[in-house]
């Protein structure tokens, strides 16, 4: 035994108005339909909820009783809907995104701002992390979606390629690998090198075994959780690292140099990570198509 939106509508209308006629008017019914919604709802509960005389329309106490309820359930129904049409035209939102440390302060940073310019009434919440933890922070539901390098699988993670880019050598200005226009693997073994913790050199390492490259020279001299943290030990003079081209704007920073690094050329695909569980929002979808539009015009 429950009403229809119809029929609280209905009882509402008449309620505020104090006449069927122009309840029948705001509710863009005709006289005779809007008696029809009040009979069924008072067929329905099998009471009286309008007393009807040929002066006048008012409530029963049963009617009265039920305006407050249905007129805030209808409120509450509108704002809902309201809100989801808000959100599918874009005209409101929030996407949260994940990203490694040393993204979230350069690249990022600017596609968030680009894409404000277009949806101003899109919030996106940048979640800087380590970047073994992106994909996690996805599948816990913490992020909408992350953006990161390939990683171990994780079940119900989807992934979508947004770019792959090569390895460059980084070193102070000054540095015996500066002066020279490539720098191989080789080479940059021959110095301390500062590593990210976790699968970082892992994957550098079985790269190089699968291009048969001499990968004994590449023992880390130090790990760290951030690119950020490698960068400001390389500019203090204790080493050299490797990172990936996005990263300039924090290498020129340091005042280091960069050097496309050879023998072989490896590089590193990013992703943007989603959950395959999970119909995107308008919002998240939104940005997602962005920041894939804004990578290919770099």
């Amino acid at each position: 035994m429950t009403p229809t939106l119809r029929q609280m509508r209905a009882l509402v209308a008449i309620a505020r108005t104090g006449s069927f006629t122009q309840a029948a008017a705001l509710l863009h019914l005709t006289q005779s339909a809007l008696s029809g919604q009040i009979k069924e709802l008072e067929a329905l509960l099998g009471v009286k909820v309008v007393e009807r005389n040929t002066r006048r329309v008012e409530l029963s106490d049963v009617g009265r009783e039920l305006v407050p309820l249905f007129d805030k359930m209808l409120q509450d129904l509108d704002g809902a809907l309201a809100d989801i049409a808000s959100r599918k035209a874009l005209r409101k939102g929030v996407v949260r995104v994940a990203a490694p440390q040393m993204m979230a302060c350069t690249l990022l940073p600017h596609v968030i701002a680009a894409y404000r310019l277009e949806q101003p009434d899109i919030q996106v919440l940048l979640v800087d992390c380590p970047v073994d933890n992106v994909a996690q922070r996805v599948f816990s539901g913490e992020v909408d979606i992350g953006v990161g390098p390939e990683r171990d699988a994780l079940p119900d993670i989807g992934t979508q390629l947004l770019f792959e880019l090569p390895f460059v050598a980084v070193c102070p200005k000054g540095h015996p690998l500066a002066r020279q226009a490539t720098v191989s693997w080789a080479d940059l073994g021959r110095h301390p090198f500062i590593a990210l913790q976790g699968q970082f050199t892992e994957r550098l390492l079985r790269d190089m075994k699968v291009r048969h490259a001499d990968a004994g020279g590449l023992q880390p001299y130090s790990e760290v959780t951030f690119m950020t943290t490698a960068l400001a030990l390389v500019a203090a003079g204790l080493g050299v690292t490797a990172c990936l081209p996005y990263a300039a704007p924090m290498v020129n920073l340091h005042g280091l140099e960069m050097r496309p690094l050879t023998h072989p050329e490896l590089t590193r695909k990013f992703y943007i990570h989603t959950r395959t569980t999970r119909t995107p929002s308008p919002a998240a979808a939104s940005f997602t198509g962005f920041l894939l539009d804004f990578v290919q015009t770099l």
